[in-house]
């Protein structure tokens, strides 16, 4: 399967860690290693606080302003958090838990088997994520690299379909990575659909409202069969990215570390797994 224990051990530790040229040759920087919402809190602020992440549990607030009946608590982490004490978040309530495995083309996590295999042997339902760069390569390759280094899937229950992280470029100053809606939105579907020929399943796709709406508009809609993980830090999830009704995932803080809820009850969360 994609999502072999053997497969992610390899492409985890086989891939260096270090910065690297990306693929485009007209792209002078460097990738380097970007946690999944650092771009967004950076650019929209971050009005959430430990009271308001704990006040958010275990119930949430939705974009029609209505209290979720029911989530479920996760996470998301990326070499920034090193060994993670999987014991301690389990003890948190923390159920699911995204780890990034790859950022481009040249970027692959040093911690990725630990966080990875850590969460699920502690028995989190677990996925991997992908920070895109697109203008350093195709949504196609981008997408086979994130498969081959740990971001595939497996019907074993207990694994989510990989995440696309969308948000503003760190490596410039245009947060479109100097392309149009047109040319965005095309990519984006260029990863979908890799991705889902590799898999059999749609990648979740990260993101905030204001950057999708700006640099993705309604050039492409994925509402109708891609779960929307939508990033706002504050007390409700507020207007939803064009193209999606309902969100799936809400990452409404990054304090202590970026934490998660899942809209719905752990038996949904537990289908979203099971495809």
């Amino acid at each position: 399967m994609a999502g072999s224990v053997s497969a992610l051990l390899l492409g985890a530790l086989t891939t260096t860690a270090n910065a690297t040229q990306p693929n485009s040759e007209t792209d002078a920087f460097e990738i380097g290693n970007h946690a999944m919402g650092s771009q967004i809190a950076k650019v929209e602020g971050d009005d959430s606080s430990p009271s308001t992440a704990a006040a958010m549990r275990p119930q949430g607030v939705g974009a029609d302003g209505m209290k979720a009946q029911a989530t479920v608590a996760g996470i998301d982490v990326a070499s920034h958090q090193s060994n993670v004490d999987w014991d301690y978040w389990w003890g948190q309530g923390k159920r699911f838990a995204y780890v990034k495995a790859t950022e481009a083309t040249s970027y692959t996590n040093p911690y990725f088997a630990q966080q990875y295999i850590g969460s699920y042997d502690i028995g989190m339902i677990r996925g991997a994520y992908h920070f895109a760069v697109p203008n350093s390569s195709s949504g196609r390759a981008q997408a086979n690299y994130f498969v081959d280094n740990g971001g595939g899937w497996s019907g074993d229950g207990k694994t989510l379909p990989g995440a696309l992280d969308m948000e503003y470029n760190p490596y410039g100053s245009d947060p479109c990575y100097g392309m149009n809606q047109a040319q965005m939105g095309s990519w984006i579907r260029d990863f979908h659909d890799t991705y889902r020929s590799r898999t059999g399943r749609s990648p979740v796709i990260y993101t905030s409202t204001s950057w999708w709406n700006k640099c993705v508009g309604w050039a492409q809609t994925f509402g109708d069969t891609v779960p929307l993980w939508v990033a706002r830090y504050s007390d409700s999830v507020g207007r939803l990215p064009n193209g999606w009704g309902y969100h799936t995932f809400w990452q409404y803080t990054s304090s202590p570390l970026d934490q998660n809820s899942f809209n719905g009850t752990y038996d949904r969360l537990q289908a979203l797994a099971n495809g």
